[in-house]
């Protein structure tokens, strides 16, 4: 077997979704912990440190407690190399979340045992399933009061249409919670909120017929529970099929409490074992196998002054296949030109470590002088590799932004188009009217207060915002159309987004349809495809 192929294989690439405070933060803390990627783990209630979570690296993040834009960790575990991404939890980032589950070969969600499906994780998992990607389900906080174990099954089955396999049970919850029972090994695992540690928790090898052991360790009625429950799972529920998991039909659940580090490491263990090595991605008509030797990358986002001693911006890439190698010349598809790659970094969070090789599945910063966007592709010459396209959300929110400070002129522009070229905004002009006006389009209303704070921090800017009544917005799809000349409501405007694409922004959905019908032929579209 080539190097090559051997270090491809024991890649894996994961996205952690969740819907904010489940505990999804508190989980990548705890898989890099046993990975030995952060000595000690920084709770992000800031209760066991003041530490706080290593992959908020954004001040507002810190200061707020939510994760506000998501992150890239690698770490080495039992001779596999992972890298986690860390998603957005708030709805708001949504899109950010999305372009990242672009980059992912599997994903883990995180839910709260006591509120289980919640609107953010639906809207996630939605996308999950559409490009079938393996899910695996961490039901949390097993420590406090929950749901029903079955009912939460039942609730991800029936919302999600897909079956659910039980990797261990839990016995208890609460104050009553003794521990879980893994199904696979036929043993229990004791429970103790003390166990923060590194250390692994010792099993209890415990056959269900023992009855005065289990009487002794979880007592007679939860020993009574829990045999009836594995019987019923054994008996009634779905069967483990491991080719069912790798094509997102089948979830297997662990249960478990983050914080107190209980089922973590069980989890991470069995699932390295069921996931795959980085996937086969779609170029056009082609499919590109990750063993291909011939390097090919895509980036999925970009962000700008990550750390302060480097104000810089870095492009994500997400290797696709071969092994990328520092310094040699590559070929940037949608730029049309050769390029160097000369400082590609290992990221954990904004910490980064120079490399000098990478390989499929690996996600790498690059420094971007400007020249890159979403979705563009990186390859070796000759290869005429382009992957898909990640669609722009459609804006729901909209406000104009100027600048309190006229003599602040240039950085205000740099400011808001690097800001907007990272996909977190999106913003417009109107043409042909000489103002200076920028309107500012947003997924959720909480980018506007990011925006605001990124100028003022960032780039030295005070900002003025007025919001519009504005509710949706629409790519127009024909190039010959001469809009000044349609026929729309007086409440429609004609914007243009910094690549000069022409837009309508509606305030309500009927004054699209008579945009429609009043204008044959026009052909408007929800998300632009560059």
């Amino acid at each position: 077997m080539s190097d090559i192929r051997k270090e491809i294989e024991r890649r894996r690439t994961f996205a952690i979704i969740s819907h904010p405070d489940a505990g999804k933060t508190t989980l990548t803390e705890k898989l890099l912990l046993y990975g030995g990627a952060i000595q000690l783990a920084g709770s992000v209630k800031g209760k066991a440190t003041a530490r706080h979570a290593v992959s908020d690296w954004m001040e507002l993040e810190k200061q707020r407690g939510i994760s506000i834009t998501s992150s890239v960790m690698q770490f080495e575990y039992e001779g596999y190399c992972i890298n986690i991404l860390d998603t957005p939890g708030h709805q708001d980032f949504s899109e950010d979340t999305y372009r990242t589950l672009m980059a992912a070969d599997s994903a883990v969600m995180v839910i709260d045992a006591a509120k289980g499906i919640e609107p953010q994780t639906r809207k996630l998992f939605k996308i999950c399933a559409m490009r079938h990607i393996p899910i695996f389900t961490f039901i949390n906080k097993l420590d406090r009061e929950a749901r029903s174990p079955y009912e939460l099954m039942e609730e991800l089955e029936n919302e999600f249409g897909i079956g659910t396999y039980p990797m261990n049970w839990p016995i208890g919850c609460g104050q009553e919670f003794k521990g879980v029972y893994d199904r696979e090994r036929r043993e229990i695992l004791a429970f103790s909120e003390f166990h923060r540690g590194q250390n692994r928790i010792r099993a209890i090898e415990c056959r269900l017929d023992e009855t005065e052991k289990l009487d002794e360790l979880i007592g007679p009625r939860l020993r009574q529970s829990l045999a009836d429950d594995i019987e019923l799972l054994d008996g009634a529920g779905f069967d483990f099929d491991i080719e069912e998991v790798r094509k997102g039909r089948l979830s297997p659940v662990f249960f478990g409490s983050a914080l107190n580090n209980f089922g973590v490491e069980p989890f991470l263990e069995s699932f390295l074992r069921m996931t795959m090595p980085p996937l086969p991605r779609i170029s056009k008509d082609d499919i590109v196998d990750p063993f291909d030797e011939h390097f090919s990358a895509f980036v999925f986002k970009i962000q700008a002054n990550m750390n302060k001693a480097h104000r810089d911006r870095i492009a994500f890439m997400r290797i696709c296949s071969g092994r990328f190698e520092r310094d040699k010349e590559y070929y940037h598809v949608q730029g049309g030109k050769p390029l160097r790659l000369a400082q590609p970094q290992q990221l954990m969070a904004q910490e980064r470590a120079i490399i000098d090789e990478a390989y499929a599945g690996d996600i790498i910063g690059v420094f971007d002088p400007g020249i890159f966007s979403i979705g563009d592709t990186i390859c070796e010459k000759g290869q005429e590799l382009c992957f898909e396209g990640i669609p722009t959300f459609a804006p729901e929110h909209f406000a104009s932004v100027e600048r309190v400070d006229t003599m602040k002129r240039k950085q205000f522009e740099k400011g808001i188009l690097q800001i907007a070229q990272e996909g977190a905004i999106q913003i417009f002009h109107e043409p042909q009217t000489g103002v200076e006006e920028v309107i500012v389009g947003v997924v959720g209303v909480l980018q506007f207060e990011v925006l605001e704070y990124r100028l003022k921090t960032e780039y030295g800017v005070d900002i003025r915002r007025r919001s519009l009544p504005y509710e949706l917005v629409r790519w127009v799809d024909n190039e010959d159309v001469r809009i000044p000349e349609l026929n729309l409501t007086s409440d429609t405007r004609w914007v243009q987004d910094f690549k000069g694409n022409n837009l309508l922004l509606f305030t309500a959905p009927w004054c699209i349809d008579w945009a429609l019908k009043k204008n044959e032929g026009l052909r408007l579209r929800e998300f632009n495809r560059d």
